[in-house]
Formats: structure tokens, sequence, C-alpha cells
């Protein structure tokens, strides 16, 4: 796995080199200071991930990674920055990670782990021949950002278990906890796989493997139980049929 960084302060930049050397077989190929000169060899080369502070001159980190994000070669991108408050929209764009200034060890080793996983995860499934864009088509689909407070947490589809929709927000619910989606529930929806998740009523988004028990319940409707959780998720009369063509019942 190869990778970039990007950062034009020379201390910053030396220590997490250092730290990727030190806990990843991560190969840093090369260090940009502005932002116009990582675009312009990102037009003419390839890199599988890049560590992007957002405060760089030319072109700013964030302006940067929406360049990016319009290649066919997505790279991963770990935003590494002193400034909170670009998190939402780091998770817009996609970014794998959000680290903040001054590293902290345990959370950069920890981010590398994943990272190399998700690489290997995903040449597994594409194969030598890579065919599928990095972050598009059913593999951006098979991990998803959800937010945390400040952190963007990188999860596996499959962990969610449903999803619930609350005013401008969307409640995502997995068996050990809750996330704050800023985004209405359908546009969530479109980022997960679309043989796994339900839209079982307007209000609500069901992972169909999670499904524990179909109960009856008024006007010819159904409640479902999820595996280990408490909640009972309504299907609305409009979406009985579809439902059950997929259940097969």
């Amino acid at each position: 796995m190869k990778a970039i960084i990007v950062e034009d302060e020379i201390p910053a930049r030396e220590e997490l080199a250092y730290l990727i050397e030190t806990y990843s077989g991560i190969e840093i190929t090369d260090c940009f200071e502005d932002g116009l000169d990582v675009l312009k060899f990102l037009q003419e080369h390839e890199t599988d991930a890049i560590f992007l502070d957002i405060n760089i001159p030319s072109l700013d980190g964030m302006l940067l990674a929406g360049s990016i994000s319009k290649f066919a070669h997505k790279p991963y991108i770990i935003f590494t920055t002193a400034y909170k408050e670009h998190a939402v929209q780091a998770f817009e764009l996609e970014a794998f990670d959000y680290i903040l200034k001054p590293y902290e060890e345990k959370r950069i080793a920890a981010m590398l782990k994943r990272l190399e996983a998700a690489y290997k995860r995903e040449h597994s499934l594409l194969g030598e021949e890579g065919a599928v864009p990095r972050n598009g088509g059913l593999h951006r689909k098979e991990r998803v950002n959800l937010r945390k407070g400040e952190k963007i947490i990188v999860a596996d589809a499959n962990d969610i278990f449903y999803c619930a929709a609350q005013e401008k927000i969307t409640l995502v619910y997995t068996q050990q906890e809750t996330f704050e989606m800023p985004m209405a529930i359908s546009e969530f929806q479109s980022l997960l796989p679309e043989d796994l998740f339900f839209r079982c009523h307007r209000s609500y988004l069901v992972n169909l493997t999670k499904i524990r028990e179909i109960v009856p319940w008024f006007n010819q409707t159904y409640l479902l139980r999820l595996n280990g959780m408490d909640a009972e998720i309504p299907v609305s009369r409009r979406n009985v049929k579809q439902f059950k063509a997929l259940m097969h019942f």
C-alpha cells in the first residue's frame, strides 16, 4: 500500500511519517507542502492513501479533497488537522478518518490498522484487475462513515441494525452505539447496500439480515424485532407487499 503526506509543517510531517512507518507497512512515496502540487502529481500518478492537512498553501485540503473525489481512482483520504470545525465537511467528502493535532500515538496506530484492513479487504473483493473504482459502486457501500461527535467512525454497513428519521437528522443504531447523521434518511439510505437494507416505513430503514421476528400488527401490517435489540420496527401498509416478497412469505 502506497501513500503520500500533504503537510507544510516539517515537524508535523516528520512525526506523521515516523508513526506511519512504525505502525504499518504503508510506503510513503512522496511528501508535499502545496495543494496544487498534489493535484498535478495525482493527474499523472496513483496513490492508495493521502494524509492531508487542511491548512496548506495554494489549494486548501478541503478543496483538494473535493477535486480528488471526482477522480476515477479515489485514494483513501485521512485528514490531519488542528481544526475541529471541518469534521462534518470531511464526512460529506467520504474521508476515511479525521485526525486532530497534536497526534495521539494510539489513535494513529488504530487508524492505520483499520486503513490497511480496508485496503486488503477491497483488493480481495476486486481481485487483481481492480475493476471497480474505490469509494464507488458496491465496495463503497460495504463500509460507511458514521459521525460520533468530532470523530468519523468507519464501520461495516452490516454492523448497522436499523435507522430512524428524526427531524433533519438520521439516527443510526448498531448493537453497541447510536450515531447522529446530519442528513435525511433517504440520503443515508443511498450510502448503504441496496440488497441489505429496506425502507420499511417512512421513518425507518432496517437491515434485513438482523430481523429475528415478524409480528402481525393492525391493518395487516407488521412489527419487526431484531437480534439483540429491544426496538420494534414498524412495516407500513404501503410497504407490506414488497417486504413480504423480500422475506419470501
